[in-house]
């Protein structure tokens, strides 16, 4: 119950005049406060001792820690390797270009990962989570998981933090193990099907190059019992030899180029490298070729160097050559490309493994007992100064002469007449 106001404060409130009674000094809060000291004082302790009943009851929560270190930034073997093989390196970059640019992913790619739906759902299962939690359907079990977990990667050191909370320290860590665990089944899930596709697809088009190359020599044979040539001059077997391969590197470095402009501007470093490159190819066959540039027409000879009866050999004879070339190309490609899929199994590294923490991480007792008691405090003085400016307000007559009036009208009464 409110303390009754002090006679002398009410004598001298009256005996003040209006102006100054509005005003209101730090002498008249703590005369105000210390009437109503012994109800602010239970009010405040009937607050803190609420508060830590209710700090004593909440659950308390563990948070589990776990590091990862994603796959470092690096081209591809296959582009890596057919580099090392001079005239072969079109075709590396066109085998980067096939599955190696899936492998540049940023940490956040990994983040993504972790956070998608088939590595939650896996987790959820391992652990029973949908019973723990009390919960009947996964997706809100999902949810309530995504509420207790944070996946988050480091803008300065690129390392992903994995941070899990449970009521439990020993099952903490070990959500946070598994979680991971899960991960590594789908990123080896999606590694194993990112290079068979490109496996594939350097299996069907190494069988298109075969069928090619099969008619090539079949062709080749009945030109040579059709003319009788069996053999060529060196020079010229040389330059036939040298625009089949020129051929089949810029076709590569032109599909190559083709490509990156799906996903580069024309200002683009490696673009503009790429250009240069396939102009330079083309500078060179077209010196191999005479004054014109082969496109796919027969290659231009001095008739000096070639008789007539022997042009229908060269014909085929470029194209076996150039067959060949597109076949060996693809055979390493092919090779390569399974080296890549091993390779691609290479999933994030775990820094430092979840390990049960030894302090909770919720609730902070003592932080919700203080608050709880400056809330109170603050609360009871604010209700003190409203009751009190009530009581001064229902002391004026035409104040009360409103209230009275509202009262009147509130119950729906009629005017009362003049």
């Amino acid at each position: 119950m409110m303390p009754q106001a002090h006679p002398l404060l009410d004598e001298e409130s009256a005996s003040v005049p209006e102006a100054a009674a509005t005003e209101v000094s730090l002498l008249d809060i703590a005369v105000l406060l210390m009437q109503h000291k012994r109800f602010i004082a239970r009010f405040v302790l009937g607050a803190a001792v609420l508060a830590a009943a209710i700090a004593l009851v909440l659950p308390v929560t563990y948070e589990a820690n776990i590091v990862l270190l994603p796959p470092a930034q690096s081209s591809s073997m296959a582009s890596a390797l057919l580099g090392q093989l001079g005239g072969l390196g079109a075709l590396g970059s066109l085998s980067s270009l096939a599955g190696g640019l899936g492998m540049k992913t940023p940490a956040d790619m990994y983040v993504s990962l972790l956070k998608s739906r088939t590595v939650e759902d896996a987790t959820i299962r391992r652990f029973d989570l949908m019973k723990e939690y009390r919960l009947k359907r996964i997706s809100d079990t999902r949810k309530e998981f995504e509420r207790r977990t944070n996946v988050v990667a480091g803008a300065k050191d690129g390392l992903i933090r994995i941070t899990i909370q449970d009521r439990d320290a020993t099952r903490a860590a070990e959500l946070a193990n598994g979680y991971v665990d899960e991960f590594r089944k789908l990123s080896a899930s999606l590694a194993i099907t990112e290079a068979a596709r490109r496996r594939v697809f350097f299996e069907q088009q190494l069988r298109d190059a075969r069928e090619k190359l099969t008619k090539a020599e079949e062709a080749m044979r009945k030109t040579q019992q059709s003319t009788g040539v069996l053999q060529i001059d060196s020079q010229a077997r040389a330059l036939i030899e040298s625009t089949a391969v020129l051929r089949a590197q810029v076709a590569a470095k032109t599909v190559q180029i083709q490509g990156m402009r799906s996903f580069a501007t024309e200002d683009n470093p490696e673009l503009v490298l790429a250009k240069q490159q396939l102009a330079a190819l083309e500078s060179q066959l077209e010196q191999l070729a005479g004054s014109q540039k082969d496109t796919g027409s027969d290659i231009v000879l001095s008739k000096g160097r070639v008789t007539g009866a022997g042009l229908e050999y060269l014909r085929r004879y470029r194209d076996l050559k150039y067959n060949e070339t597109v076949f060996e190309l693809l055979a390493k490609a092919l090779e390569i490309a399974k080296l890549d899929e091993a390779r691609e199994g290479e999933i994030v590294q775990v820094v430092d493994a979840a390990v049960p923490p030894d302090k909770k991480a919720s609730p902070h007792r003592t932080l919700i007992v203080i608050v709880m008691t400056v809330l109170a405090f603050f609360f009871v003085v604010l209700w003190i100064f409203i009751r009190r400016s009530f009581e001064q307000t229902l002391r004026l007559p035409e104040n009360r002469e409103r209230i009275l009036a509202l009262k009147h009208y509130w119950k729906g009464k009629p005017e009362r007449a003049s």
